[in-house]
């Protein structure tokens, strides 16, 4: 058995150690990846962090991380699918397979799934152990500081796209990186006019880049400029991305009758709502938002980048593993993308 580093949460406390652990091994139906890319999510900010969300479902010592691209290096007994030396990225949602939700096309909800980075050890390091079945084949051609994004711009598919949105209006409030991946991927799918909303100017840059027609700071912008590039109507569809509750009523405000609110966001603390006027009496779709589709969402990724998805603006940061601080610092204080590490 081989020695490989890793970023572990040690002990019940905020930070990351980056040690030499055992490398892992692959077993009946897994295998192991050489880890080429893997980038920091918000989650993995909660755990570092160690706030009381983390506090309550870590349980240390753990090797996190679940954005990932790599190489196969080791298959274990029965894996049939992949074979040494393919490249891959990895869903991080380990679902059960014989739940109601599992045995009737939403596994997305599995009712008993295991998440990689938390149940089980992760992606920050070397080397990883996955289920064969997790996995998913990648083209060469997108590169690993993308490839391993597929996994979180898959929940901004997943979001945008839960109905078409092709020739209609769309507000995203929020533009950290899931709101980003949202505007790229509904400019690619044809939206026919994309609003984006955030208090982080920086952010606000990025959405800019990505083909944005509006980008509104509602600290210092009239958000009222949103019914009026909409002529008086309000958007077909309202992305929030960001859990702030103030963006959420904004979602709300803006969508016109009988439009639709995907909710992705988590907010701190419970959110009231004025349900007559805000969601009934305007006749509204509310989709809630966890995860992807599996594997129907990465089917479809897989076809937006053969379209054009364009996502390389959204990677602001390409640090080594020892550097990891670093870009956590970068993660709290907004002035990133999206921050991808190379072990």
């Amino acid at each position: 058995m081989g020695i490989m580093r890793a970023l572990v949460k040690t002990k019940p406390a905020p930070g990351l150690e980056l040690l030499d652990v055992p490398r892992p091994e692959a077993g009946p139906g897994r295998v192991v990846v050489r880890v080429m890319a893997t980038s920091l999510c918000g989650t993995d900010n909660h755990i570092y962090r160690w706030d009381e969300w983390a506090q309550g479902r870590i349980h240390p010592p753990r090797i996190i991380g679940h954005e990932l691209c790599g190489e196969v290096v080791e298959v274990g007994p029965n894996v049939t699918m992949v074979a040494v030396g393919d490249y891959v990225a990895a869903e991080s949602h380990i679902t059960c397979g014989v739940c109601f939700q599992c045995r009737t096309g939403n596994a997305h909800v599995c009712k008993d799934y295991r998440i990689l980075g938390i149940d089980e050890d992760g992606s920050y390091a070397e080397f990883v152990r996955l289920p064969e079945r997790v996995l998913w084949k990648t083209s060469r051609e997108i590169p690993p500081e993308l490839a391993c994004l597929q996994e979180p711009l898959g929940n901004s598919v997943h979001a945008a796209l839960v109905e078409d949105i092709t020739g209609q209006s769309v507000l995203i409030t929020g533009c950290g990186p899931t709101g980003l991946f949202a505007a790229a991927v509904a400019r690619t799918a044809g939206a026919g006019l994309i609003i984006a909303s955030d208090v982080s100017d920086y952010r606000l840059d990025l959405a800019r880049k990505l083909g944005v027609d509006h980008a509104i700071n509602p600290n210092t912008d009239d958000t009222d400029l949103i019914k009026r590039a909409t002529n008086g109507e309000g958007v077909d569809v309202a992305l929030e991305m960001s859990g702030s509750p103030t963006a959420i009523h904004k979602c709300f405000r803006y969508v016109k009758n009988g439009g639709r609110v995907t909710l992705f966001g988590i907010p701190a603390a419970q959110v009231a709502f004025d349900m007559p006027n805000e969601i009934i009496f305007k006749g509204i779709r509310v989709y809630g938002v966890t995860g992807r589709r599996l594997f129907q969402t990465w089917y479809r990724l897989a076809g937006l980048f053969k379209a054009g998805l364009d996502i390389r603006p959204v990677v602001t940061h390409t640090l080594p593993l020892d550097k990891f601080a670093e870009g956590f610092d970068l993660v709290a204080k907004g002035q990133c993308g999206k921050v991808v590490l190379r072990p």
